[in-house]
């Protein structure tokens, strides 16, 4: 039987994400990122599409290395202004009933404690569709925003990570049995104390004493996402990540990625199919492919070059101002997202210049686009699917709402009439819909960290 296509809204809560400059387009609306309605709006179209979730981004500093300053940030709009993407979930949840929501939050720079208790509060009001997208951050702004100097390197920050996780575990998991909830109105006993446990943790990063201020929410531990692809991102996927989020131009480059990942996870005592890969993804479709081509070129009149080299000074550790178009440039060790860097070269070649990477940039940012008719992307995504082993895709916003109209009123149904698609929603929480349960697993080393009883 073929394996079923899951799909992802990949956005963020600000004007300008992924494709820097299309937010010029007339037909654009996410100027009203700050309008509950446009995301209540937003997330009834795409469950009445079918959407598996939405995949929400976060930044929590600002892209200055490009010019050495936040001008051309401001000017462009590139991720700022933005807002905190939580507090949008409990709005969308309201309006539907099968929608995920997988929510990007930086451990770096939240206290675990309180950290935990926000997310089993989604994950409540939810009825369990909330994810989070462990990330470990990449601006050094945003550590100066917290008093901090610079960021730890690159391979600290994932040892932190570690740490962080077990804390998390041993909240979600841990402090509370399944049974401590009695809720007894004559006896006036709504938890059995006996069955609430404090949790210790006196660790390098992180000192815990205290039980997790939450009752056990309907996944306990959300889904975990995870979206690094270097070595030591990849390592920090085997043993955490139930959905593994890649980028990459090639389909070998990534599939050796899949394949590193789940064997890594082999290790771990976790099976293949404990980890779901999204990779992410830009369409441009039509009925046919002059229609794709002819949007493509409305689209590409509006796309920033500035801003794509904004994004990616940012996300490379790299000041692209300061070379000419020719000029080679030197990647050194960067600071910011290794797999970025590792994933250039393999598209760029050892040897950049600023006219190769603006050469891949057609609609603002480095993900070079899917352009075709329907059919001819329902075909370009099941060949992602066999060549590299993905599950699934995140699917970046172009000019939104139309671009995922498109996806909805084009592409879906092909890829339905195929058996690739489902045609309804399963019923149960956001892990049950991905894994058919909706806990952890047993041999997930979250579960090291239960509770007795």
């Amino acid at each position: 039987m073929a394996r079923e296509i899951w799909f992802n809204a990949f956005d963020m809560n600000c004007v300008g994400h992924i494709q820097q400059g299309l937010w010029t387009h007339p037909r654009d609306q996410s100027h009203r990122y700050a309008e509950l309605r446009y995301w209540t709006d937003y997330a009834k179209r795409l469950e009445a599409g079918l959407f598996d979730g939405i995949f929400l981004a976060d930044v929590v500093g600002i892209n200055d290395v490009y010019g050495g300053g936040n001008a051309a940030a401001l000017r462009g709009a590139v991720q700022v202004p933005v807002n905190d993407p939580m507090m949008l979930v409990p709005a969308m949840a309201a309006v539907t009933e099968h929608l995920s929501f997988g929510i990007t939050a930086n451990l770096t720079y939240e206290p675990p404690f309180l950290f935990a208790r926000r997310m089993s509060t989604l994950d409540h009001l939810t009825n369990g569709r909330i994810g989070w997208n462990i990330v470990t951050g990449y601006l050094d702004s945003a550590a100066k925003a917290i008093g901090l100097d610079t960021q730890a390197a690159h391979d600290d920050r994932y040892d932190l990570a570690d740490e962080y996780m077990e804390v998390m575990y041993r909240l979600w998991e841990g402090s509370w049995e399944d049974d401590a909830t009695v809720f007894e109105r004559e006896k006036r006993i709504y938890a059995d104390p006996s069955k609430v446990h404090k949790i210790r943790h006196h660790g390098r990063q992180y000192r815990i004493d205290t039980v997790h201020l939450c009752e056990p929410s309907p996944q306990r531990t959300p889904v975990l996402y995870q979206a690094g692809s270097s070595t030591r991102g990849r390592q920090f996927a085997a043993t955490h990540a139930e959905c593994v989020f890649v980028n990459g131009q090639k389909i070998e480059g990534v599939k050796g990625i899949v394949d590193d990942i789940r064997a890594r996870a082999g290790e771990y005592g976790r099976r293949a199919d404990d980890v779901k890969v999204f990779v992410g993804a830009t369409i441009v479709t039509g009925r046919t492919e002059k229609e794709a081509r002819e949007k493509f070129e409305d689209y590409r009149a509006h796309a920033s070059a500035e801003g794509a080299l904004v994004h990616a000074a940012a996300s490379l550790g790299i000041d692209f101002a300061k070379y000419d178009l020719d000029e080679p440039i030197e990647t050194g060790r960067s600071a910011a997202i290794v797999s970025n860097v590792e994933a250039m070269t393999r598209t760029a070649g050892p040897q950049w210049t600023k006219r190769k990477l603006l050469e891949q940039m057609v609609l603002g940012s480095r993900q070079a686009p899917m352009v075709g008719s329907a059919e001819q992307i329902a075909d370009r995504l099941v060949t992602w699917m066999d060549e590299a082993g993905v599950d699934g895709f995140n699917l970046s916003r172009t000019v939104v709402p139309e671009c995922f109209d498109d996806i909805i009123e084009l592409v879906i149904p092909i890829l339905q009439e195929r058996g690739l698609y489902k045609t309804d929603y399963r019923e149960g929480t956001f892990r049950e819909k991905l894994f058919g349960s909706p806990r952890l697993p047993d041999r997930h080393v979250a579960a090291g960290y239960r509770a007795a009883g």
